[in-house]
Formats: structure tokens, C-alpha cells, sequence
């Protein structure tokens, strides 16, 4: 990444504990969010959450060490671990460079970390979550953060959850892509349940935001 590049983000990024790290320097437990080019999907979900400093972000993953090797543990088709590179191409911004960047936790916080990569290993195979509805044995992407947070936090919440809307902004309207993807599962939309989403754990304050060069 230029320098130019990266002041960019500097400015961009003034309220935040800023940072800039190689993929080389990633820990386990370092959150990726990342602004997936998934179409209406992605759409759908980035237009009722918000990102830390108004970034756009409609997935998410745990940095874990898997046999050695480091991966990124995430809710996406299923449960899986996937390299880094993998992860990091999946979507790019004009310049070429990943949409992603990285939420670590506080210095004094590392061992929880850890401990959540750990956790993570045990999710990898279960199913997604399509419904997007907490505690039913299958996982979306942020939810999937919660989790292994919360169990390697003595089952205590770590990251808080909100209520769940998939309302128009400033509108009591449902949008109508979630009314025709609910439709087609045949459920009814999760409307005010609990849950989560990967823009809220990013501005959840207990993260730094850092960018990778």
C-alpha cells in the first residue's frame, strides 16, 4: 500500500486508535471485518448497520492458528477456516487493495483473544445461519464472533448484543429485499430479537481498528 494510500485512511480514520499492520503481523482472536461484494445481500445488510467511522461492513472472521498456519475462522456457507489470502481477495476496493480491515482487542484483554481462537476451532463444520436467529445451533458471521468471545469469556457476554431490525432507515417499512427473503424461507422476520452484526462488534469500543498495508 503508497503512503499516500495510507494517510487516506489516516484521515479517514482520525477518531480511532489507528494503526497499520502486514498480514504477517496478525494475532489469533484479531477480528477481520470486511466489506463483501455480495450483491443485494450485502446491500441489504450494510444499509441498516453501521461500521466503525462509517465504514461499510457486511462480514466478518476470527484470526485463528490452525495447524500451524494462520486462518481466518468464519460463518460463510458453513462454518469453516480459510487462509488469510483467501479471505483478503475476496473483495476489493478501486485501487486494488482488500475492503478489510483489522479489530483487536486491548492489550489487556490478549489472553481472551487467544482463548476465542481456541473456541473457534470447535464451531469450524457447523451450519449457517440463515435465518440469522441466535441460539439455534447454526451461525452467521457476526453471531459466530459472539460466540466464541462469550464461551471463552466463562460464558459471559463479551460483546453486547441489539435489537434487530431490518426496517428502512428512519422508516417503519420492512425493506423488501428481507421481505422477500423471509418469504422465501417461510419465517417470519426476526424483527426487535436479539442479535448482532459485524458493524456493531466494530464499534463496540472493547476493539482497535487497524488497517492492513
Amino acid at each position: 500500500m503508497s503512503r499516500f494510500y495510507i494517510l487516506l485512511f489516516i484521515i479517514a480514520f482520525a477518531s480511532c486508535d489507528y494503526g497499520a499492520i502486514e498480514r504477517s503481523e496478525l494475532q489469533e482472536g484479531d477480528i477481520l471485518f470486511q466489506d463483501l461484494d455480495c450483491g443485494a445481500a450485502c446491500d441489504a445488510i450494510e444499509k441498516v448497520t453501521q461500521g466503525a467511522n462509517g465504514l461499510n461492513f457486511s462480514h466478518c472472521g476470527i484470526v485463528v492458528n490452525v495447524d500451524g498456519a494462520m486462518k481466518v475462522v468464519e460463518a460463510y456457507g458453513s462454518v469453516q477456516a480459510v487462509a488469510v489470502d483467501e479471505f483478503m481477495e475476496r473483495s476489493k476496493d478501486p485501487h486494488g487493495y482488500p475492503k478489510v480491515v483489522v479489530g483487536r482487542v486491548q492489550e489487556e484483554d490478549k489472553e481472551l483473544a487467544a482463548k476465542s481462537a481456541s473456541a473457534a476451532k470447535q464451531y469450524i463444520g457447523k451450519p449457517y445461519d440463515k435465518e440469522f436467529k441466535m441460539g439455534d445451533g447454526k451461525y452467521y458471521c457476526s453471531e459466530l464472533m459472539y460466540e466464541v468471545y462469550k464461551t471463552a469469556n466463562d460464558d459471559k457476554e463479551y460483546f453486547p448484543l441489539n435489537k434487530m431490525t431490518f426496517k428502512e432507515p428512519d422508516s417503519s417499512n420492512f425493506m423488501p429485499f428481507w421481505v422477500e427473503y423471509y418469504q422465501k424461507l417461510g419465517t417470519p422476520i426476526p424483527e426487535g430479537e436479539p442479535g448482532i452484526n459485524p458493524g456493531a462488534i466494530s464499534r463496540s469500543g472493547l476493539l482497535r481498528i487497524i488497517l492492513i498495508k
